[in-house]
């Protein structure tokens, strides 16, 4: 994770941004500070990354690369604004221990926003933020099988703001955000899937953080959450409005550095 020093709306590069609509400084560290309190408290062990003046979506560090063992496929940002990101992400995975891999070629990628694995399968978001050749690429070097999944939804512009893996078997999604191959290929592979409803969706009910059968979501999903508790998972739910203002909630304020839980690393 990393500290909302410097976060705020600087810049406008997705639907949810408006600089007219800034978040408010105090209230957004304080439900950053909330957040992590409460994943301490189910038992996860928190690396701090220190923030950075002008780069106000560094506390986003979903988006720094794709985790896979010790490896670290650093992302390639597709806006500028983002660029400056990759070189203090890089060199802290670095410092971590981490060998860290810069895509080949001109593509973008960002990392854990649209890279997620749901068992050994590698499901890839694409078109918005990232490119399905480099999704290809990054299958390859890991050697998984990759589905990658067309977003067609400027709201949804990342996959795990529309996808959220709880284990090898088991997802929430929100089916508009995805093209109709996406949708087919989804159910086609994934035998459970909970679908969340437009208004929950844009609550970012499917940017959860899963710890075992915890899940922290952020407030205003009372259906999913119940749907989830119905399944026997154990659901917290944190307000993370001001984070909403830039298009990101719990799953976007961190990165797992050991895998996620509905991963098989193979």
């Amino acid at each position: 994770m990393c500290p909302p020093d410097y976060y705020g709306i600087e810049y406008e590069i997705n639907p949810w941004m408006s600089r007219s609509r800034n978040s408010d400084s105090t209230l957004a560290k304080d439900q950053w500070h909330a957040l992590r309190e409460l994943l301490d408290q189910l038992g996860a062990d928190i690396r701090l990354m220190p923030a950075e003046a002008g780069l106000p979506d560094l506390v986003f560090t979903a988006n720094a690369g794709l985790v896979f063992h010790n490896r670290v496929y650093l992302s390639r940002f597709r806006h500028e604004a983002r660029q400056g990101e990759t070189p203090l992400d890089e060199r802290w995975f670095r410092d971590e221990g981490f060998e860290t891999v810069t895509m080949s070629g001109e593509w973008a990628f960002e990392g854990a926003g649209d890279a997620l694995f749901c068992g050994q399968t590698l499901f890839a978001g694409y078109l918005i933020r990232s490119d399905a050749a480099g999704m290809q690429w990054l299958a390859a070097q890991i050697g998984c099988r990759v589905i990658p999944l067309q977003l067609v939804d400027e709201h949804y512009y990342h996959l795990d703001t529309c996808f959220c893996p709880l284990s090898p078997e088991e997802a929430i999604y929100y089916p508009p955000a995805f093209d109709g191959y996406a949708q087919t290929a989804l159910r086609e592979h994934i035998p459970n899937l909970i679908a969340v409803t437009e208004a929950e969706a844009a609550r970012f009910a499917c940017n959860a953080v899963v710890i075992g059968r915890h899940i922290v979501l952020n407030t205003g999903c009372p259906e999913l959450e119940r749907e989830l508790n119905q399944r026997g998972y154990h659901v917290h739910h944190t307000e993370l409005g001001e984070f909403i203002k830039a298009g990101g909630s719990a799953k976007c304020l961190t990165l797992r550095l050991d895998g996620e839980e509905a991963a098989i690393w193979s």
